[in-house]
């Protein structure tokens, strides 16, 4: 069996007790092992502050930017190994396990590509100069510093690679040193990859370090230079905040949590239109992508009431299409849950579910899967379920099944009443619309834009080019406000503020522009 190591303090670290099992989702079969038993965690984050932070910021935009290419192609040339672990730790198959390697990849070589733009300089412009005086021999002007500490990425089991390079780029082109700390379960591919760029020799001493196992007293030992990136439940979110020393010391802490995210057809979108189709698509590849295990899943669909009958027939024809099972079977097109409690947990959800809405596809319950030994792996079909009364549907908007579910909302058509059945939710990460009426999808945007994180509109023009709601692209900001966490990553360079610290410089504009090497 597998033991997985930690990269501390500069080397491996293997422990020797307290082991949490890894298991093959497919066939339930354990698989590897993982402890941070006996890590010295003050020693880790005087290692990258006194090691890694320093080095860094020695480093000028470009220069950083240079190693983040390197990572990406570090990566890349390894793509098919690290999909291979992929479908044995993460039950993902092929096309899953490289939506999460090359997200992971291609947001590494865009930062590297954006921060080979910003040159020579180590301290970033925020905005132009302004005149604080009678002239310009006396001006201020706002600029970003990497902070002094470490950042300590948490990850969610589902993305164990794009999860931690998305942070990972943003703080390293910042200029800080990273802890990544992957979820346990898919902790292989985490480990795998961290192994690879540790094998490339491509970062300083300290810059990266990684801790397979329990956190220990890491989190308790952060400062006010520190940053704490977290995605994972809401219910831990809330405990990470009411730390005693992350509040005393008013330590940065970012948090993308959970999130019911919707689809919106608009009345225009009529059966049989391009956009209709474009909604059909979008919405099956956004519940059973991942095995629906995606913070950016559809969970909510709206969908006016005089066409309710025509999407339900059309998506469960769809989803009847989807073959649940090994991903080392070639006919399968979509895996199983991570873990035996991701199961659990789906399976109580639906029934949570049902207290409000009727299953019309899906039997709420494990499944088989094609591939596997009868009984055996984390399987569970799509499902779909249907709330006659979209506003009485109390648990479709406060509770989050995360798998391959969700449900249909019939609404009257009117973007105001969407927009207030999409508030319902809480906020969330992603809100879709399906239209190609532009007065109505002004006003859905308008009534969306302050529950959600990002608006992805749907139409027949952007047909040819949309990807998708649940890809994340790192030119466009992944948060969202309420139950979504209220956190800001990517978005540009943007998602370096989070590991910088912005500063009022005040002097006569010709030094501020010389400062700041603009």
């Amino acid at each position: 069996m597998k033991t997985l190591k930690s990269y501390v303090c500069g080397g491996w670290h293997e422990a020797n007790r307290d082991f949490a099992l890894l298991y093959d989702p497919s066939t339930e079969e354990p698989i590897a092992r993982a402890s941070s038993a006996g890590i010295d965690f003050p020693a880790v984050l005087d290692f990258a502050r006194e090691r890694g932070g320093p080095a860094l910021r020695a480093l000028s935009f470009a220069e950083r930017a240079g190693l983040l290419k390197e990572m990406s192609k570090a990566l890349r040339e390894r793509r098919d190994e690290l999909l291979e672990l992929q479908a044995l730790n993460a039950g993902a198959t092929r096309p899953d396990g490289a939506f999460d390697l090359d997200g992971g990849g291609g947001t590494l070589a865009y930062y590297a590509a954006i921060g080979r733009g910003l040159g020579s300089s180590r301290l970033l412009a925020d905005g132009d100069s302004v005149q604080l005086g009678k002239s310009e021999a006396w001006s201020g002007r706002h600029a970003l510093a990497p902070r002094r500490g470490v950042a300590v990425l948490v990850n969610a089991f589902n993305f164990p690679a794009w999860g931690f390079a998305e942070k990972a780029a943003c703080a390293l082109l910042a200029g800080m040193p990273v802890v990544v700390k992957p979820a346990t379960s898919t902790a292989w591919v985490t480990e795998r990859c961290v192994e690879i760029l540790i094998e490339a020799a491509i970062l300083p001493e300290g810059a990266l370090q990684l801790v397979c196992g329990s956190t220990g007293d890491l989190l308790e030992r952060l400062g006010a230079q520190d940053v704490l990136a977290f995605t994972g439940s809401a219910t831990t979110a809330l405990r990470l905040r009411g730390m005693p020393n992350l509040l005393a010391a008013s330590t940065r802490i970012n948090v993308e949590a959970d999130s019911l995210n919707a689809a919106v057809l608009a009345p225009d979108a009529t059966a049989g239109s391009p956009t209709f189709e474009l909604f059909l698509r979008d919405v099956v590849r956004e519940m059973t992508q991942k095995s629906g295990q995606k913070c950016t899943a559809v969970r909510r669909i709206l969908v006016p009431t005089a066409e309710i009958a025509t999407v339900e027939e059309a998506l469960v024809e769809r989803l009847r299409q989807v073959v649940t099972g090994n991903p080392a079977d070639p006919g399968v097109t979509m895996g199983p849950l991570a873990t035996a409690q991701q199961l659990a947990d789906a399976v109580a959800g639906v029934a949570e579910l049902r207290r409000a809405a009727r299953l019309v596809h899906g039997s709420g319950a494990r499944c088989d899967g094609q591939g596997s030994p009868a009984g055996k792996g984390y399987f569970f079909g799509p499902t779909l379920l249907f709330a006659e009364n979209a506003r009485a549907a109390a648990a479709v908007h406060s509770h989050e099944v995360f798998a391959p579910v969700a449900t249909l909302l019939p609404y009257s058509g009117s973007a105001q009443e969407a927009g207030e059945i999409v508030a319902l939710g809480g906020g969330t990460l992603v809100t879709s619309i399906y239209s190609d009426d532009p007065t109505w999808r002004r006003e859905m945007v308008v009534e969306a834009a302050p529950w959600t994180g990002r608006v992805y509109c749907g139409s027949q023009a952007a047909a040819p080019e949309a990807n998708g709601s649940g890809a994340v692209l790192p030119q466009t900001l992944h948060g969202g406000p309420g139950r979504a966490g209220g956190g800001a990553e990517l978005a540009g360079l943007a998602g370096l503020r989070l590991y910088q610290q912005k500063v009022a410089l005040q002097g006569t504009r010709a030094e501020l522009a010389a400062l700041l090497e603009v």
